[in-house]
């Protein structure tokens, strides 16, 4: 699959310009991971992500408050603890949402990875997408929240640069005025269908932007010839009543093993 990468690009470096170099990259690469983990619907494993997220978040926070942090091989003994010893520093320390906010969504986000289930055998409440979609939000916050401090932006603009570094990349969609287009023409309906609703895997797509996106004129036939047989073959899940389209792990899989594979044969 061509999942999110994230590495040292210009665009990383001066988000984060004024966190240690080998904080940055740990803490992108594991914003990464959870993303990729949660637009592939791998919920289980978006909570050890968020956990590892977390920890290397908290010693970001420590370092720039202390001016050291817990080696990075060295376990967190009670992240609890860490946290809130942060809260306790005084208001000169420094922004009170690093101060206290970030402490205590991390603690949030740190507890719903350990007591929701997720990543753990015999969890009282099994891991789902509403858990998932939680960690995620709470992690682009956070991250959202030290490139404004870091970078000195608006929240507006941090979240920008947060959905730009955070970006699914999809070589063959094209998103562009509220539209996308699929940038190689001479695919056939039924593989745009496909692209355009990998690029949005969790929401699904209104049928009637589906035709907008593929510049179908006709909706009958495009529901009878196109969305009708690939509901059949489950590649989607069509809901007739909503009038929505969603993709299916058989439709994604098609994807990555067919079409992202042969992005740039065309």
């Amino acid at each position: 699959m061509d999942s999110m990468s994230i590495g040292e690009s210009d665009l990383t470096k001066r988000a984060l310009a004024g966190v240690m170099p080998s904080l940055r990259t740990r803490l992108l690469k594991t914003y990464a991971q959870l993303k990729a983990a949660f637009v592939e619907g791998q919920f289980d494993a978006c909570g050890l992500r968020a956990g590892k997220f977390c920890e290397i978040a908290l010693r970001v926070l420590q370092e720039y408050f202390a001016g050291t942090h817990i080696a990075l091989g060295q376990k967190i003994q009670n992240f609890k603890v860490e946290c809130d010893r942060i809260e306790q520093l005084p208001a000169a320390a420094g922004p009170e949402s690093l101060r206290l906010l970030m402490p205590r969504a991390l603690n949030f986000l740190y507890s719903l990875r350990n007591k929701r289930g997720i990543g753990h055998v015999g969890g009282d409440v099994d891991a789902n997408e509403i858990d998932a979609a939680t960690c995620v939000r709470v992690a682009d916050w956070c991250l959202s929240e030290l490139i404004r401090i870091f970078h000195n932006l608006s929240i507006e603009e941090a979240q920008d640069m947060v959905n730009t570094i955070a970006e699914r990349r999809l070589p063959l969609v094209w998103q562009i005025q509220g539209k996308k287009r699929v940038l190689q023409n001479h695919l056939n309906y039924k593989s745009q269908v496909l692209l355009l609703l990998y690029s949005e895997p969790v929401t699904g797509v209104p049928l009637e932007e589906l035709l907008l996106w593929t510049e179908n004129p006709r909706k009958d036939n495009f529901v009878r010839a196109v969305i009708g047989p690939m509901h059949q073959e489950r590649l989607i899940e069509f809901d007739r009543i909503a009038n929505f389209v969603f993709i299916s792990p058989k439709g994604s899989r098609v994807v990555e093993e067919q079409l992202l594979n042969t992005a740039g044969e065309a």
